[in-house]
């Protein structure tokens, strides 16, 4: 017999929320490596399956678009089952997609099961934040949210260097195999840390599939949009005009729904407004830039797939450091400060990187990637309690949900925008030289870099407030 809440809290005391903190980060990090690791093995998967660059970005557009749409669903499966049941049957179908996937034998099946891995992922991010905020008082919640950030942006930085030495010595499938252990040890933490009367069930309501379908619709059609721009005009106008139309028929249907997939109330709040506008732009420039540095290096700089991967590993760990440190600066420092330098800080190392040469040093990529990544420790713990201070305590699972939806959902295009403008820049330059292809990803860089510097204008006015405007 499985304990209750009441008899785990009895036996662990006061650490226990720390326990269940730890548990939940530990799934999320194995989330995140699935989804970054990838991006160092995508010239060999476009060798292999003999893929361009428009479709070769799929295999990451398409597991950041699963995961954009079943965020939307997380408050509604924790209400309806709980956070364990929730949890572990996210972390089955991350297991399954990442064991399946490494035995694929053609692309519609490796993409099926990053789709999968993506389906899962998107129910797991919005969970540890849910946690910090119903588990956590004020004064400790800057502190867990900097500790699980630390554990949270230490996977992408293990994932790539650990992607690298993977494909170099064992080929592109063993990177599919990397989250099985860290799935079979959540499965036991769930097992003994998470109790059956979850805290977080309540009454739920039916799901929203209206709104799921009308936000499936309007993702596909923007994404694939963006995709025939540099094929076909009249049908990428179709698609991207079809994206508009249901993008406007989704917030319309949520504003009258009594139970919707995205509660359009927390938008009366203005931190709120300028947090989901800001989590939006920065996380296109964020995963745009993830996913274009280590192909940058593999193709224009012709590194090996084991350096272009460890090049973020040093940064990675001083962003690790820095998240613990604005963790606790953000319970002091007003959000939108910490954010905006952080963002200005994130633009120029891209920037920086836009003027890289085929003679820039492998040190110097190193210290643009850390000084980007400092940038970045300042934004993540910020963004989140600054957009969440002031909202009604029953909107929190929601508002959650909305800002890692929002800066996943900007992820999904800015990695589609990055594949599109790069294939776009190198096919303008016939030339096989090596300056020539390095020209369309400077051109590439740039672009990120002023993605991520305009949000720098919302972040400013993400003030805290404490009540919604009127």
């Amino acid at each position: 017999m499985q304990p209750t809440l009441e008899q785990l809290r009895e036996r662990y005391g006061a650490r226990y929320k720390w326990l269940v903190l730890l548990t939940v980060m530990i799934g999320t990090m194995a989330s995140i490596m699935s989804s970054t690791i990838v991006n160092v093995a995508v010239p060999d998967l476009s060798h292999h399956f003999a893929l361009g660059q428009e479709r070769a970005q799929w295999v990451s557009a398409g597991f950041m678009q699963a995961m954009t749409l079943s965020m939307l669903t997380t408050p509604w499966l924790l209400l309806r089952f709980g956070l364990r049941r929730t949890y572990t049957g996210a972390i089955l179908l991350l297991l399954a997609g990442g064991v399946i996937g490494g035995f694929s034998v053609n692309y519609p099946m490796l993409l099926s099961m990053r789709v999968a891995e993506g389906l899962a992922a998107g129910i797991l991010q919005p969970i540890p934040s849910i946690v910090v905020f119903r588990a956590f008082d004020n004064k400790q919640r800057g502190t867990a949210m900097g500790i699980f950030g630390f554990g949270v942006v230490l996977a992408p930085a293990i994932g790539p260097s650990l992607g690298g030495f993977l494909v170099e010595h064992f080929g592109w499938r063993s990177i599919f195999f990397v989250v099985v252990p860290f799935c079979l040890v959540v499965l036991l933490m769930v097992r003994r840390l998470l109790a059956v009367n979850s805290p977080f069930m309540g009454e739920a309501k039916s799901l929203d599939w209206k709104g799921l379908a009308l936000a499936t619709v309007c993702i596909t059609s923007l994404l694939n949009g963006l995709v025939q721009l540099h094929h076909d005009l009249a049908r990428a106008a179709g698609l991207l005009a079809l994206g508009a139309a249901t993008l406007a028929g989704f917030v319309a249907y949520q504003r009258r729904a009594e139970h919707g997939l995205l509660n359009m109330s927390l938008f009366r709040y203005r931190q709120f407004a300028m947090g989901a506008l800001v989590a939006f732009i920065y996380g296109a420039g964020l995963f745009g830039s993830t996913y274009l540095l280590p192909v940058y290096m593999q193709m224009a700089l012709n590194y090996a797939p084991s350096q272009a991967g460890l090049v973020l590993l040093p940064a990675g760990i001083v962003l690790a450091v820095t998240i613990i440190f604005a963790g606790k600066l953000s319970d002091w420092v007003a959000p939108n400060l910490l954010v905006s330098f952080g963002l200005i800080l994130l633009a120029l190392s891209l920037g920086l990187m836009a003027l890289g040469k085929i003679a820039t040093g492998y040190f110097t990529l190193i210290a643009l990637a850390i000084l980007g990544r400092i940038g970045l420790g300042f934004v993540l713990p910020s963004l989140s309690l600054g957009s969440m201070r002031g909202v009604d305590v029953s909107l929190i699972a929601q508002g959650a949900s909305a800002i890692n939806f929002l800066r996943q959902l900007g992820g999904a295009i800015g990695v589609s925008l990055v594949g599109i403008v790069l294939e776009w820049r190198l096919s303008l330059y016939p030339t096989v030289a090596p300056e020539v292809s390095l020209r369309a990803f400077n051109e590439t860089f740039l672009l990120v870099a002023l993605i991520c510097a305009s949000a720098v204008l919302a972040a400013w006015r993400m003030m805290p407030v404490h009540r919604p405007a009127e």
